[in-house]
């Protein structure tokens, strides 16, 4: 992404909580909390496949 696109989005963020800074800044935590927070399932699922295809035997 480009440091034009990135200020258009961030113009956009802005411009999306009425100017807002504050609020911008909010918005992006807690997308970024939700989006951390689907990462972390991920992972455990692919941890949780990784188990199932050694089988039984998962020290060696």
């Amino acid at each position: 992404m480009s440091l034009i696109s990135k200020d258009a989005a961030i113009d956009e963020i802005v411009a999306s909580c009425n100017g807002d800074l504050r609020g911008a800044v909010r918005a992006l935590l807690l997308i970024n909390e939700h989006l951390e927070a689907e990462l972390a399932k991920l992972y455990a699922a692919a941890a949780d496949h990784s188990l199932a295809e050694r089988g039984n035997n998962v020290l060696h």
